[in-house]
């Protein structure tokens, strides 16, 4: 068991950059959603279909916004960004991993002799780092993952488990012979500030590198292909894949399920919508979204003739 951890909400206030409404020494002891708190948590309100939760409530505390008209009896932490501050007071309250003690290598893993690892670096349980690797301070990988080949991972980055970066690149020639293999000569370079979801597979470059910007976060199963380039602080959802040889800006943002086509050019500040596919270039700053809801078969077939026809 953890040891339980105890802040004042005047403590809590002044950690994530918030203004207390209430009783400043209440005692916090967990972070909890708004329906399942009980009478030591404080919670958060950033949606306000919930708002009706605030009648049942059992957290000592909530953080809201701070245009939120408060209700007499509760406590609140105000602020212009209540996620934002969600997100600092979860750091508090996050358990150990069983496997990952701070800024140990597990006694499993195997790490090429040609590989420089940094300083407080905590490696996981079976993870593999193969020749050419540069793993920069503060980096946190987790267990059984890979990197397989020339990779450069940037500092204070986070790599969950049974991510596979720095494979092959799909890269083939077709000959009367059948395909022969392209050898991936290029390597793989992930910046700074990167966090890299649970079983995400990132391939090395053909001939350049493949990579990924500054302060880039990714959800669990996404696949980036070779010599993709992935501008600074995107994010990107889970099982989403973009082709290689595709260039994109910062901040794009891309739903579930959505992909992007290979050799493509992909602005600025572009938001993808779920389960939308990109097949052109993108010039132009927006939101795109390309979906077309599940129908009973007979319906579609009908709608699939008049989408068609109109075109």
């Amino acid at each position: 068991m953890s040891e339980e951890k105890n802040f004042t909400l005047a403590e809590l206030a002044e950690y994530s950059n918030s203004k207390v409404v209430g009783n400043g020494n209440a005692v916090v002891n967990n972070l909890a959603s708004i329906q399942k708190s009980n009478p030591n948590s404080i919670t958060f309100l950033t949606n306000l279909k919930y708002k009706s939760f605030l009648k049942t409530t059992k957290a000592i505390a909530i953080v809201v916004d701070e245009d939120f008209e408060i209700e007499e009896g509760l406590n609140y932490l105000k602020s212009d960004n209540p996620y934002a501050v969600f997100a600092k007071l979860s750091s508090l309250f996050k358990k150990p991993s069983y496997d990952l003690d701070n800024h140990i290598i597990h006694p499993s893993a195997v790490i090429s002799s040609s590989s420089k690892i940094g300083n407080n670096v905590t490696i996981g349980a079976n993870v593999v780092i193969g020749p050419g690797c540069i793993v920069e301070d503060d980096v946190v990988i987790k267990s059984n993952s890979s990197l397989v080949q020339d990779v450069y991972i940037g500092k204070n980055s986070i790599i969950h488990n049974n991510s596979i970066l720095g494979s092959d690149g799909f890269g083939y020639a077709l000959s009367k012979d059948g395909y022969i293999k392209i050898e991936q000569l290029g390597g793989l370079i992930i910046k700074s500030n990167v966090e890299i979801g649970a079983g995400c597979t990132i391939d090395r470059g053909a001939l350049d590198d493949t990579e990924i910007h500054d302060g880039v976060k990714l959800d669990n199963q996404v696949h980036i292909a070779h010599n993709v380039i992935l501008g600074a602080n995107s994010a990107i959802a889970a099982c989403c894949a973009i082709a290689g040889s595709t260039t994109i800006g910062m901040n794009l943002q891309m739903g579930g399920l959505s992909g992007i086509l290979g050799h493509l050019s992909i602005c600025d500040n572009v938001s993808v919508g779920a389960h939308t596919l990109i097949t052109k270039n993108i010039k132009k700053s927006g939101n795109y979204i390309g979906i077309m809801p599940a129908q009973n078969q007979k319906d579609w077939a009908k709608s699939s003739i008049f989408i068609k026809n109109r075109g």
